[in-house]
Formats: C-alpha cells, structure tokens, sequence
C-alpha cells in the first residue's frame, strides 16, 4: 500500500468512528468523501454513497421516498434543493424525516469548491425539549433564576462574536488586497504541494508560458505545463522540497520564451513558492549586446584594412583569371585554379565580415516554402563530401508564408555546409520542415559526432569556431542574427544520431487582403503602398477621410489601414465602415487619443516584419 492509500485508508476509518454522519461534495455537486453514519443514517443504497455520485441523485431518491414529506411536485422540489446547494452558503436547520427521527443538518463551504455537511440524530434531545414543555411550570422557577445569568453569558458572546467578525472583515479585506497585488504582478506566483499541485496562482501563468490555462490550482506541474517542461523543472522543485532555495533559468519550448524561476522553500507547511518571470527581452538584450560588441570589433579590424585588402584581391583575381585562360601546363593550371578558389573565399570572408559588422534589415515577402527548399536541396547537394546524402521531409501548407528568402536560404546553406563539415566519412543530413501551432519549424539534423558541451554554449558567438584553422566562426553567429532579426529562435542540440539545429519562424500564412490605405502624406502614403504590395496585398488608396468614406463600400474591399491623425478628421470614424480596420500613429504610446484605442495601433515607421505581423493581429481580431 503506497503512503497516500494509507493516508486515504486513515482517514476514512477515522470518519467512520465519527457518531454523526458527514458528506464532502464538490463543486461540481459529486460526492467525494462519506462515512458509513452517511449511509446508515439515510438508509441509502450502495450505489449512491461511491464517490462521483450525483447530489441531484440522491435528494431524488429522498424525495421520492418521502424523506420530505408528501410533495404535489416531485421534480421540483429535487430542483429547488439542487438550486440551494449550488449557492454554497452555510446553513443550519433541524427536520423531522417520515420515520419520526429528528436530524440536525450543519453545511458549510469549502475554499477549494463544494461543501462539507454534518447530520447529528437529535431526536433524543428533542424528547427532552417536549418532557421539559410539559414540565414548564414545576420548572419555571428554576428558569427565572437561570435566565439572569444566561442572559448576561449571551451579553458575553454576543460581544465576543463581534469582534470575530471584525476581525473576520479585516482579514478578508487584506487576502483581498494581497490577492489584488499578486495578480497585477507581471510573474507567475504560485504554491506547490508535496506532490507537485498547484495549491495556489494569481492566474498569470499564460502570461509567462503562453498556451498554458490560468486556472491550475488542483492541477499539477505536468499538467499544467506539460510532462516536458515539469521533466526540465522536476529536479529544480526535489532540490526546493528538500529545503534548499533555487533560482534558474530555462526556455519554454513550446513558445520559446525564456524565464526566469525562483523556489523557495514553505518553511510553515509543505511544499514551495514559485516565483516565474518572463526574461525573453532582458536575455535578448544581453545577448544583443555580447554580438554588438564583437561587431564592433570586427567592424574595427575591417575598417582599417578592408579597402587595402579588396583591391589586393581584385588584383589578384585578374592575374590569375588571365592566367587561368591561358593554356598552361595541368599542373599549373591546378594551381591557377586554386589561388582563385583562395581568393574568393577571402572576398567571401570580407563580405561577410561586412555584414556582421553593418545594419540588419529583413525582407519579408509570400514565399511558397516547399519549392524554396527543393530549390535548396539541389543546390547544396553537389557541395556534399562523398557518401553523404541529404534528405528532405517537408510537411508544410500549400500557401504562401511570410518569409525573408534570401536569409532563409543563406542560414540553410550554411547550416547544411556546417552538418557536411562535422560528418567523417559517409553519412546522413537531413532537412525537416514542419508547421507546430504559431511557429514554422525548420531543422537540419546530420549522423555526426555532435556538439561539443562548448560550442553548445558559445557556438553562436562571432569567431568561435570548433574547425580550427578553416572555418571563420561567422556561420552561426549569422544564422542566429538573421532568425532573431525575424522574431525567431535557434536551438542547437545533441540527438540520439548526431547534431540538430532547429529555427523556429512565426508562422504567417498570407493572406491577400484588397486593403483601403489611408494617409495624408504622399511620400509616407508610396512607401506604405510599397510594402503592402510587396507583400502580395492589393491596395486602393485615399488621402483624406473624406475621400475614404466615399471608398469604404467598394466591392472586394477586406481591410482599412489608416492613419489616426488626419488633415480633415480621425481615422478612428473609419471604424464605423464594418470592416476589420488597422491605425497608425506616430504621436507616442502615452498621448490621450491613442491610449483610448482598445485595439492595436502601429507606431511609425515601421518594418515590413511588424506590418504583416500587425495585418495578422488585426484580421484574427476581427474574425
């Protein structure tokens, strides 16, 4: 017998030696805990004292066997006591039941949900109280001589009752206020049990790892956040159970986010503290900072040397272009052909020195992903060593996405080339491409040794690099750049095969909208239709409120996008048009108007990464 059906087996004998009869039902009206007083009190079959059964069921069963009296409407009145124990409010009241005995019945509610109820047989005291009427007058005297001093007991208590109750109203107004507080904390503040359930939350779990349910109190870790995540946080929350304070971080796979989770110890009762904050931002900024500054040292050696360098190589590049078209001995021809090779990889390596150390843009456009791959594949595969094959396993929509092409392929090629490189002698890479909820997974696994424990710390550091003299250690390091600059992650891992690396994209399926821009300003109003349409949106354009009220009905329109700051009016009327509307903004997020705006506004300027995503946001709420 396991310690908790000890426990369970304690308790219920411990109930059955109770001399009044109990029931626990919950808040949904089951029955969860009875003693055997419970059925022997009431007569009950054994079908409605098992734990699950209906409270709807048994007031019908009492009713119908006149437990209650005769009744002109049976069905009403199970209704009627149905109805009074869904409000949980404490009760006590004395009845007689058709055999003639008296109970006493004593309800009250449980913080959790439901209500306890205790039956006390009373019919021996209530033939006392009848003895004692019919004796009233031999007794009277000796009442008149109690009532005095019952009457000052009662005096006592009705004071002290008083200051219960004020002390009542002050504690619920402080759990109130403390409540308040909790739930306003951008954290997730919790309270486990010994047995890894939530006993307490201030409901802000979404907020910190999205997609998980805010109500969990009852609930445990792993069902809560997934038998992943509590595999990760298991050991953290043993080591707090034992008494020793934890703070860690991990990353929230499902989402992505980083958090960040201190444990203390309950050092009054059982169980933990949990105090869990989303640092996705603050981690990013870290990390920013780290790959700024090793740009600005690249940007420090290039710039110095660069200029020199290139036209060296362009020289360089010449002669032995001249010579490579010349007829020269094979052997020399070899050694043409590879000072070119040598030369362009040092070209190569100054381009990309250059764009490490230089501004980041992205170029999002509808991108059918299956044949960018395809593409992708066939390109790569001829730069493989010999016996190494690569693989593609694409489980992907037929619509377009939003992506930047270019970018993706760079990072995909190189991610292949790095798999190529790890791989001694034959082997398999593989390409996956999969669609998991809000994230477009994109991951390059190969049979190789793996990832070192450093270069899976450090290996999207600029300049680290595990190929010793031949590689630049760049590669990585872009690839992480690029899928950051795109709201994405990048995960490396060792599998049970070899090496994993999987990006993770937002997924934004396009959906060309016929979409009414409305601007002011022309030149802000070309760079806006320009990005639209670069993202595969049709657009019809208005330059005042005016003239966009008389646009609102044209056939096909699908979206308003439109400033809310207008030389003849607020784009906020258009709102009025029935049709799913995004406003844009240049004043800052604390100017009165658009802090009366409950949707989203787009701050200028603005990406097209940002536009799209905003586009998205605002068609889902308006569907």
């Amino acid at each position: 017998m396991t310690p908790t059906e000890m426990r369970d087996d304690l308790t219920r004998s411990g109930l059955n030696l109770i001399g009044q009869a109990l029931s626990i039902f919950d808040a949904d009206l089951r029955l969860a805990v009875a003693n055997r007083q419970y059925q022997s009190m009431f007569d009950l079959p054994d079908e409605l004292v098992k734990p699950g059964t209906s409270f709807e069921d048994t007031i019908r069963h009492m009713v119908n066997r006149g437990d209650y009296g005769p009744q002109d409407d049976p069905r009403a009145a199970v209704a009627s006591r149905v109805e009074q124990a869904r409000a949980f409010e404490p009760h006590y009241f004395e009845r007689q039941r058709a055999n003639g005995r008296w109970i006493a019945v004593e309800g009250a509610p449980l913080s959790q949900g439901g209500w306890v109820t205790v039956y006390t047989d009373i019919t021996h005291s209530k033939k006392q109280e009848s003895l004692l009427r019919a004796r009233s007058e031999e007794l009277s005297e000796q009442l008149l001589d109690h009532t005095e001093r019952l009457a000052s007991a009662n005096r006592e208590l009705a004071a002290a009752n008083a200051a219960l109750q004020e002390a009542q109203r002050v504690l619920t107004q402080i759990e109130a206020r403390t409540r308040q507080v909790t739930e306003m904390v951008p954290a997730h503040i919790a309270h486990l049990d010994t047995a890894y359930r939530y006993t307490f939350s201030n409901h802000q779990q979404p907020t910190v790892f999205p997609g998980s349910t805010g109500k969990v109190i009852g609930n445990t870790v792993a069902e809560a956040l997934g038998a992943e995540t509590f595999a990760t946080l298991q050991p953290w929350i043993d080591r707090a159970l034992a008494g020793e304070s934890q703070v860690f971080e991990m990353t929230h796979r499902p989402s992505g986010h980083r958090v960040r989770i201190a444990l203390t110890p309950d050092r009054l009762g059982q169980g933990v503290y949990v105090l869990s904050t989303d640092v996705s931002a603050e981690v990013q900024a870290r990390e920013a900072l780290t790959h700024a500054s090793k740009r600005s040292l690249a940007a420090g050696l290039t710039s110095g040397m660069a200029h020199d360098f290139g036209n060296l190589l362009t020289i360089i590049l010449g002669l032995q272009g001249r010579l490579a078209s010349m007829a020269l001995p094979a052997e020399a021809a070899e050694d043409v052909k590879a000072t070119l090779a040598a030369a362009r990889r040092g070209a190569s390596l100054l381009d990309r020195l250059a764009k490490i150390s230089g501004p980041r843009k992205t170029a999002l456009q509808p991108v059918e992903l299956r044949p960018l791959l395809n593409e992708m594949v066939t390109l790569a595969r001829p730069s493989l060593h010999e016996g190494v094959t690569l693989g593609l396993t694409a489980r992907l929509p037929d619509a377009p996405l939003l992506l930047d092409p270019d970018a993706l392929q760079d990072s995909l090629l190189n991610l292949i080339l790095n798999a190529n490189a790890a791989l001694d002698g034959p082997g398999q890479i593989d390409l996956i491409a999969q669609i998991g909820g809000d994230w477009i997974e994109i991951a390059v696994a190969d049979t190789g040794p793996g990832f070192s424990n450093e270069a899976l710390t450090r290996a999207t550091e600029p300049f680290f690099s595990t190929k010793k003299e031949q590689g630049s250690g760049l590669g990585l390091s872009m690839v992480y750049d690029q899928t950051k600059l795109v709201d994405g992650v990048m995960r490396l891992e060792n599998t049970a095969t070899g090496a994993r690396v999987s990006l993770r994209l937002p997924y934004r399926p396009v959906t060309p909208q016929m979409i009414l821009l409305v601007e002011d300003d022309d030149t802000i109003r070309a760079d806006i239709r320009s990005q639209l349409t670069n993202l595969g949106h049709s657009v019809i354009e208005a330059g005042s409120l005016t003239e966009a009220r008389r646009m609102t009905d044209l056939p096909g329109l699908t979206m308003i996008l439109s400033d809310i700051h207008l030389g003849d009016g607020l784009g906020l009327d258009l709102t009025g048009a029935g049709l799913p509307i995004l406003l844009m903004s240049s004043v800052p997020p604390d100017d009165p108007l658009r802090r009366s705006i409950s949707g989203q506004v787009l701050t200028k300027p603005f990406t097209a990464a940002r536009l799209a995503a905003a586009l998205n946001g605002a068609m889902k709420e308006s569907a």
